[in-house]
């Protein structure tokens, strides 16, 4: 390098330029139509809107890195450490385009910045590597070790590959399941804000620090080459700290002062005067007064007082909006509803998005399929920091009502719904720093967000859902609150259904006692709470207990919601299941039995419960030996449910499995064995081989087998 200035950006480029291999340089350019994000599944392309096109200098850091994804080398870990907004996940991002495009080599991009990202990407780059739909929802629900799965798949992959691990700024979560390994087959590069040597024992660390002062200064004047000398640049330079990110803010700024334009020494003035910014620096570690995350808050300022001037304060508004959920993937689906108005009119949404992405806040990025906008995690604590308080209730309300919009309004069964998994972090960043009665209400859609995860089967994502919602509201509604307790009750639920029953039976337990004492034994939130206990202690063998608290169940529910209420027919389809054959037939003055139709008749024939309701009367008509009836009506729950679940949903497999039953009663042992071996297969792939579910369908297949088994 000879020092000079080689790059020089116009319009909407931006170029970070340096001597040295310690400084990033980085090229966006927002001009004209980019090429598409090819398919659903993003591990395949960064995760960074536009990558650079570009990259200055780093010379000795990319040509380590290069060496190190030769086809012949492998098994190393790089670790890119350095601030927020330096430049790591550019640098990635070059040598992730340059291998995959020049060498052949798989490379695949992992969103680490908490556990449920590093979970759901990990477990994308074990499909993308071959791994099956069984063992990625066994992985999915904790049921076998998801990082043994990734990392067997990637031992064996065929291709050489490189895998990011983008944004693990809390390297803790890499240590819960070992999720950060080496393998012959490829090089991992990690980008974080933690350089702590002991969190990375045996990876080679690169510092990526801020840009040297001349740097910094042909950075600004390569974006406004007109707005002053390199030496009113370098002054700029040296009060934004010297930050990429910040730069290419204020760079953007000057450059798009087309009217009115502003000189540095007026972009200077302004940053040493501003008064009404908040200087943060929240969620990292404790930095110098030099901190450049707090400059970067200037800028922020700055740019949206522009905004306000060239008449485009929804701009300031959506940016405000989007400080309020996480920075992640937002689908852009959210902000297309009418109940945005409270905070900028609908109408010009599009125009403010616009004005974001030109100044370069916010980027489009593809995530799980669907179109999303994501700003930088340092930029949103800055905005969310120096938000005026008069504002913050509204922008409370308004991003609690987006979200809501967003969870389906009732939960249906179904199967898994990867978008669904993109709320989640915007659902708990709300709940992290909402305050005011905005709080239960976004602990209310956190929570029905958990109730939809566990109705497509994805058990993990929704106990951890409710359990941190829980967690983080408590502290402002205390434990005691109606939603607190809701939530809470729909982690128990959840804990059952990944076969923890000890865990299940003392947290439902817990919270109905709870809701008992507070709110009455016949109130809805203490009936659903019985309702889960109940099958926690029918799957703890303790039927007597079972029974008496699913009848109390059913009154409190008949009492509060009506007869005919879904939640009132469930809880009485229940009794279907739960109670012996003998009280079958008297249950309801003998006509349970009949309950479906009732189902039929208020929910219609399609909906889960009245499914639920014939799936139940199935197993009574069973126990009663009435094995052609039960055997009709199974088969066609166990169709149905194929037909709107996919095979592998835990519904279909117990259907299947009440389906071997009337198969073997009926003498047709082979056929049940048949069914039974599937069962068994798939509840080992989905649940694991220890789940309690695949222990019982082990054993029935086991008395198939053995002719030991009894109708």
């Amino acid at each position: 390098m000879t020092g000079g200035t080689d790059g020089h950006a116009e319009d909407h480029g931006r170029v970070y330029q340096s001597r040295g291999d310690q400084h990033i340089s980085e090229h966006h350019h927002y001009g004209g139509d980019g090429p598409e994000h090819g398919g659903p599944d993003s591990v395949r392309r960064p995760a960074v809107g536009r990558p650079p096109v570009a990259l200055r200098d780093r010379s000795e850091v990319m040509e380590r890195l290069r060496a190190s994804v030769k086809a012949e080398y492998g098994g190393q870990v790089y670790v890119l450490y350095g601030m927020g907004g330096s430049g790591k996940t550019a640098v990635a991002c070059a040598l992730f385009q340059e291998v995959t495009a020049e060498q052949g080599r798989v490379g695949l991009w992992v969103n680490a910045s908490d556990r449920a990202s590093l979970r759901a990407g990990m477990l994308a780059v074990a499909a993308d590597r071959g791994a099956g739909d069984g063992e990625l929802l066994a992985a999915r629900n904790g049921l076998r070790p998801a990082a043994d799965l990734v990392w067997t798949y990637l031992d064996r992959s065929a291709e050489p590959w490189l895998l990011v691990l983008d944004n693990t700024d809390e390297p803790e979560i890499l240590r819960d399941g070992n999720w950060l390994r080496t393998s012959p087959r490829g090089t991992v590069l990690v980008t974080t804000r933690r350089a702590a040597a002991r969190w990375w024992p045996g990876a080679e660390l690169q510092y990526i620090g801020v840009l040297p002062r001349e740097d910094a200064a042909l950075v600004l004047r390569d974006l406004a080459p007109h707005s002053g000398t390199t030496e009113q640049a370098a002054r700029v330079a040296d009060r934004l700290g010297r930050l990429p990110l910040a730069l290419t803010l204020a760079g953007g700024f000057l450059s798009h002062q087309v009217i009115d334009p502003w000189t540095m020494d007026t972009y200077g003035d302004q940053l040493d005067g501003d008064e009404r910014v908040q200087l943060i620096d929240r969620g990292a570690d404790a930095l110098s007064e030099a901190d450049p995350r707090h400059l970067v808050g200037l800028t922020w300022q700055l740019t949206l007082d522009a905004f306000e001037a060239r008449g485009l304060p929804e701009a300031a508004a959506l940016l405000r909006l989007l400080a309020r959920f996480a920075a992640e993937p937002l689908p852009l689906t959210l902000l297309n509803h009418a109940d945005i108005s409270a905070v900028l009119p609908r109408a010009r949404t599009e125009t403010a998005l616009r004005a974001l992405l030109d100044q370069s806040l916010s980027e489009l990025v593809d995530a799980a399929g669907a179109s999303c906008v994501q700003s930088h995690g340092i930029l949103l604590d800055s905005v969310s920091a120096a938000t005026p308080a008069d504002l913050v209730p509204a922008l409370d309300t308004t991003a609690v009502r987006l979200l809501d919009a967003a969870v389906p309004g009732v939960p249906d069964a179904g199967p898994h719904d990867p978008r669904l998994r993109l709320l989640v972090p915007h659902a708990l960043a709300l709940l992290s720093h909402i305050g005011g009665p905005s709080a239960a209400d976004a602990l209310a859609v956190a929570t029905r967000l958990s109730v939809a995860l566990h109705r497509t089967g994805d058990y993990l994502s929704a106990w951890e859902t409710a359990r941190s919602a829980a967690d983080l509201a408590q502290r402002l509604l205390g434990a005691d609150h109606r939603t607190v307790l809701a939530a809470r009750s729909r982690a128990g639920r959840a804990l059952f259904r990944l076969g923890r029953y000890a865990e299940a039976e003392a947290a439902l337990r817990a919270v109905r006692d709870a809701q008992e004492r507070l709110f009455g034994a016949d109130d809805p939130d203490t009936t659903d709470s019985g309702y889960g206990l109940q099958l926690v202690l029918a799957n703890l063998g303790r039927r007597e207990e079972s029974v008496a608290l699913l009848r109390d169940t059913v009154a409190g529910r008949r009492s509060a919601l009506g007869p005919t209420h879904p939640l009132t027919l469930r809880a009485r389809a229940s009794l279907l299941e739960m109670l012996p054959a003998a009280e079958v037939v008297a249950e309801e003055g003998g006509t349970l039995l009949t309950l479906p139709s009732e189902c039929d008749r208020f929910l219609g024939p399609d909906h889960t419960v009245t499914l639920g309701a014939r799936h139940n009367r199935a197993w009574a008509l069973y126990l009663l030996g009435r094995f052609d009836e039960a055997d009709r009506e199974i088969r066609r729950v166990a169709e149905t449910y194929v037909r709107r679940f996919g095979p592998e949903y835990p519904m279909v497999l117990a259907a299947r499995q009440l389906l071997s039953r009337t198969r073997a009663a009926l003498g047709h042992v082979e056929e049940g064995i048949a069914l039974m071996t599937d069962v068994v297969e798939r509840r080992e792939r989905g649940l694991g081989p220890e789940h309690p579910f695949t222990v019982a369908s082990r054993q029935l297949l086991d008395g198939y087998r053995s002719g030991g088994w009894r109708p």
